[in-house]
């Protein structure tokens, strides 16, 4: 699909149908249709000229990779311009056979809240996509939408309306938002940002922090943090922007004009926390093809069944594995199951990997994963379980960002279950039938390990250490015991 905006057009080609979108092509040309509309009302005429041969390349590669459906989504500056509907015939006629929609402020508000869904299937509080030409804002209350509004406060419209003109700016900013009582509604719930201009400002926040992943979606910032990063944007002079690390060139006209509109939000919704989000229009234009049965999906737990299916050996394993190690985690809350859950069908993903790099490919593997349902706490959970599978070193290098990432509660739990799951594989080959004839329980102060006997599994020398290893983490002494086994069944494949 391609998404025809103010500032930008984007062409994302998505690999088949999954929970978790994937693109497998994205390119991007700034072409600001937008810039003078304003002052005109019209299409920017060096935008629309380069538009012609950007999109005739477009679907010339949308022809060529196979996609389907291939479909035009334009955005405000098109659905606002006097010259909007010849654009758009030109367009058909450049590219004939294509769907071009242009999407009212009510639709757009409509698939960037279903983008953000996609990934964020519980968010609560206040959506705001921001674009060249328009902000739209959406109510969103624990996973469901709400009331939605477009006003003109893309940065390109609102440094246009304000003449350059950063106080000016503010004003026009708080009188549009003021124009929304609801956006009160978000007090002490998140502020979900979408668009190039937020993630700009994101990039800008975890180079002056040293942040440990380069990853914006889900990057979360606290509301003083984000006060005093748009008061530093808002009011620096262009050659300071210049200096600053992680600013994209190309944004930085647009940066003062979204810092005001987001200090602004965050006056007028009163939100505790900004969530950025990468996932907006055209992730909910996926979504919105998928079918019901994959839209139901939990994206976190998708991913993982994804990973298993795509890495691992034997997808029967992981929901043993799950109940195998039940009796370590007694007292977990909902999450702390659900990302056991996970890191049980992520555990084989080092298979085919070569042995001396399998633990730190498979750690990057877990935290560079696309995955939209993912946050960053959960990446560095599951890619420290799963590095602690493979027998990192506790010290490794590598492991340092999830360090950085988790408390030491979350960590411990990650190698805990790690090392659980290590000693799993080691005992059973990965191989249902094999740890079928095994369990662990704890009783007073030991862990003990329950061998059925002429299964196929003893204690070695390698799963002792491994048992003590366990146990040591747990604070208990290690035991063995072999019961009789009354008859063997293989466990169903």
């Amino acid at each position: 699909m391609v998404d025809l905006g103010s500032n930008s057009v984007r062409l994302v080609v998505y690999e088949g149908q999954s929970r978790n979108p994937v693109a497998i092509f994205n390119e991007k040309a700034v072409l600001r249709l937008g810039r003078g509309l304003q002052a005109t009302g019209r299409l920017n005429e060096d935008g629309m000229a380069q538009a012609m041969t950007v999109m005739h390349r477009y679907h010339a590669v949308a022809r060529a990779m196979g996609a389907d459906p291939f479909e035009v989504l334009a955005t405000a500056a098109v659905r606002e311009a006097k010259n909007g509907v010849d654009f758009v015939a030109r367009l058909t006629s450049r590219l004939p056979g294509v769907t071009i929609r242009v999407l009212s402020g009510t639709d757009e508000a409509g698939f960037s809240a279903m983008g953000v869904l996609c990934g964020i299937p519980t968010a609560h509080g206040i959506l705001a996509d921001i674009g060249g030409g328009s902000l739209e804002v959406v109510r969103l209350d624990a996973g469901r939408r709400g009331r939605s509004q477009t006003l003109g406060l893309g940065v390109i419209r609102l440094a246009e309306r304000a003449g350059d003109d950063p106080v000016r700016a503010r004003a026009i900013a708080e009188a549009e938002l003021a124009g929304v009582p609801w956006l009160a509604d978000g007090a002490g719930g998140d502020l979900y940002l979408v668009g190039g201009a937020w993630r700009a400002l994101a990039r800008i926040h975890m180079a002056q922090t040293g942040y440990p992943l380069n990853m914006v979606h889900h990057y979360t910032v606290g509301r003083d943090e984000a006060r005093d990063l748009t008061g530093v944007i808002a009011g620096a002079s262009r050659r300071a922007l210049e200096r600053l690390p992680g600013i994209a060139r190309r944004r930085i006209d647009d940066l003062p004009y979204a810092a005001i509109t987001l200090r602004r939000l965050l006056r007028a919704t009163g939100a505790r926390r900004v969530v950025f989000s990468a996932n907006g229009l055209r992730e909910g234009w996926f979504m919105q093809r998928m079918p019901e049965a994959i839209r139901a999906q939990d994206p976190l737990l998708a991913a993982g069944h994804e990973y298993a299916r795509r890495f691992g050996r034997d997808p029967s394993l992981p929901p043993l594995l799950f109940a195998w190690t039940d009796p370590l985690f007694a007292n977990e809350n909902a999450e702390g199951r659900r990302l056991r859950e996970v890191a049980c069908w992520m555990s084989d993903i080092g298979s085919h990997d070569h042995p001396e790099f399998r633990s730190e490919q498979s750690f990057l593997r877990v935290l560079r994963q696309p995955g939209i349902g993912l946050d960053h706490h959960a990446r560095a959970f599951l890619a420290l379980a799963i590095a602690m599978r493979y027998e990192a070193d506790t010290d490794a290098p590598f492991l340092r960002p999830a360090r950085m990432l988790l408390d030491m509660a979350s960590a411990h739990r990650a190698e805990v279950l790690g090392i659980a799951l290590r000693l799993a594989y080691t005992l059973s080959a990965g191989t249902p039938d094999l740890l079928s004839g095994t369990a662990l329980r704890l009783h007073g102060g030991q862990l003990v390990l329950r061998l059925e006997e002429d299964t196929g599994v003893f204690a070695g020398e390698s799963v002792i250490r491994r048992l003590d290893r366990l146990a040591q983490e747990l604070g208990l002494e290690a035991a063995t015991e072999i019961a009789v086994q009354r008859e063997f069944k293989p466990a169903a494949a």
